[in-house]
């Protein structure tokens, strides 16, 4: 069996109608190589605090991808450890 550790989530917090900046200052302060960000496609003030976001991530080598990406393919399962591994 192989495996891969999945990526840490961050939340946002944008469903709690917070400002883009506070929003902004969360993400920024939380993420790390390897982090999967969480943002909600209904939330007020996400499309204000994306584009300070990404450039920041962007500038600090960061590269943005689909989570199809980081991700194992095939029949896999989480195990009790959080990783994805190959049946």
């Amino acid at each position: 069996m192989t495996g891969v550790s999945l990526p840490t989530r961050s939340d946002s917090l944008d469903w709690k109608g917070i400002p883009a900046g506070q929003i902004t200052r969360r993400v920024l302060d939380r993420v790390q190589p390897g982090s999967i960000v969480l943002f909600h496609n209904a939330a007020e003030h996400t499309p204000e605090a994306l584009p300070a976001i990404l450039e920041s991530l962007l500038n600090d080598g960061y590269r943005i991808v689909p989570v199809s990406q980081i991700l194992l393919e095939g029949d896999c399962f989480i195990d009790s450890t959080g990783r994805q591994c190959r049946h």
